[in-house]
């Protein structure tokens, strides 16, 4: 089993992501951006080898948008969200998987059948807020990685419009 830490919101923000492992080594380099249908982030490994990558397919935060992943330059997956009612559901059906989660706490977890592939938590050090992934089995770890990337966007994009909503709504005088 392994453990990966990835800074939380620079998955998005457009410039290269370090992830690490426990001792903190350099194991993988994300590069890429969001936003756009068809942008892209890939995922290398430290010696420069691309490994996977994940594509916007299309645009939002809602039951419609798509993510397809790739391993190894052929496609293992989509990713969509499937509902949310207290907790997200996502599916990946190629591969199996069900993701479970809950986006303002940052909590998921990844299954195939009743097997976990994946944990996902926020957690706090010194350097600020990061995402920990436990992976069970290394040759998942990537495709892990690519799906906390989305999480991570689907995350920022929902904040940004709830920051709408509130600025949209009218000022209230009670008279008190």
């Amino acid at each position: 089993m392994s453990r990966y830490y990835i800074q939380e919101n620079l998955l998005t923000a457009r410039q290269p992501t370090v992830v690490r492992n426990e001792e903190g080594e350099t194991i993988f380099l994300m590069v890429g951006k969001w936003g756009s249908r068809g942008d892209v982030l890939s995922l290398y490994t430290f010696e420069g080898e691309l490994v996977a990558n994940v594509q916007q397919i299309s645009r939002g935060t809602g039951i419609g948008s798509l993510f397809h992943i790739y391993y190894h330059f052929k496609k293992v997956g989509s990713l969509r969200r499937v509902f949310s009612f207290q907790k997200d559901f996502y599916f990946i059906p190629q591969l199996s998987w069900v993701v479970v989660g809950d986006i303002p706490k940052h909590e998921y977890n990844i299954y195939s059948l009743q097997k976990k592939i994946m944990s996902m938590e926020k957690t706090y050090h010194a350097k600020g807020s990061f995402y920990e992934l436990d992976v069970p089995q290394d040759e998942y770890a990537p495709i892990c990685i690519c799906i906390a990337a989305v999480l991570d966007y689907w995350s920022i994009d929902r904040k940004k419009e709830h920051k709408f909503f509130k600025q949209q709504s009218p000022q209230r005088n009670l008279g008190f």
